[in-house]
């Protein structure tokens, strides 16, 4: 019963698209949270009031850094979902999964925020880009040797994503290494990636990761 159940189980990709938004909007905004007005009471004058914003650019850094992270990957997979034939179960629950990714960053960018002079947590920020890309990657690679993308996707495209997942990884993987050196030069190595992503991709906008 249960294989007949699988058949025609998780096959909705427009149910899919609306809940991986849904939490991709509530993800993006929970990064903002962790930005605090300064305390009214602690503020006398604008000597005060500039040290206690400057207080805050760790926590300022971490929003704008997630924030470019989110859209990245929000772009990422909406581009598999515009592209996919058809899903199934399976493929539904790689994408669940590449949401509780997606649900995670905002303690990941909490944490980074807290605690920006440790490693670990640049480690730990790091590992939660390291998980949204591999699910991303085993989803496209799945999708393709399940026969579930479009026509219009042909192996050369197919190769180029995988290419594009699998590069970007690696870049942001030597950002993290440079934590060794300094977090703020491991952070400033992620955001130039980030940027690259962004404003310069190296494939067709229709494919872009």
């Amino acid at each position: 019963m249960s294989t007949v159940y699988n058949l025609f189980a998780g096959q909705s990709m427009e149910r899919l698209s609306a809940l991986s938004d849904g939490v991709f909007a509530i993800a993006m905004t929970l990064l903002v949270l962790d930005l605090h007005v300064p305390v009214h009471d602690a503020i006398h004058n604008e000597h005060d009031l500039g040290s206690a914003l400057l207080a805050l650019s760790p926590s300022l850094i971490g929003y704008l850094m997630s924030f470019m992270t989110l859209g990245i990957f929000w772009v990422g997979q909406q581009t598999q979902l515009n592209n996919f034939a058809r899903s199934d179960r399976n493929l539904t629950w790689i994408h669940l999964g590449f949401l509780l990714a997606v649900s995670l960053t905002p303690f990941s960018t909490a944490l980074l925020a807290a605690f920006i002079h440790y490693r670990l947590a640049l480690v730990v920020y790091w590992l939660n880009i390291l998980l949204l890309g591999s699910v991303l990657f085993v989803s496209w690679r799945y999708a393709s040797r399940a026969k579930l993308l479009t026509e219009a996707i042909t192996a050369d495209v197919r190769a180029a994503v995988e290419r594009r997942i699998v590069r970007a990884q690696a870049l942001y993987a030597g950002g993290a290494v440079l934590c060794v050196v300094s977090t703020y030069v491991s952070i400033a190595a992620i955001v130039l990636v980030q940027l690259n992503y962004v404003l310069a991709p190296r494939i067709r906008p229709l494919y872009h990761l």
